[in-house]
């Protein structure tokens, strides 16, 4: 994921908004938009939205976060089995 690619006024996303659109699809861009010069908003594609609230909730799941730190334990300690382990019958 990228960060913010560029800092837009409200009043060039009013009208470039569709082109802005397209650009944030095109290349999973995020932009900030400013009134008066100060950030008031950050616009994203739709997908990278998702990711975000996904993230967000893994994140904030106590059990999730614990069995993460659980599986990195378990890696940096070398208790691991192999890819061809792990699939077999």
């Amino acid at each position: 994921m990228k960060d913010l690619q560029e800092i837009l006024p409200v009043t060039r996303v009013k009208k470039e908004l569709l082109e802005i659109i397209k650009r944030m699809e095109r290349f999973d861009e995020a932009v900030a938009i400013t009134r008066n010069g100060v950030p008031v908003s950050v616009m994203m594609c739709f997908d990278r939205y998702e990711g975000l609230m996904e993230t967000i909730e893994i994140l904030s799941d106590p059990a999730t976060m614990k069995a993460l730190k659980k599986s990195l334990q378990d890696f940096n300690e070398k208790r691991t089995i192999s890819h061809k382990e792990a699939w077999e019958d």
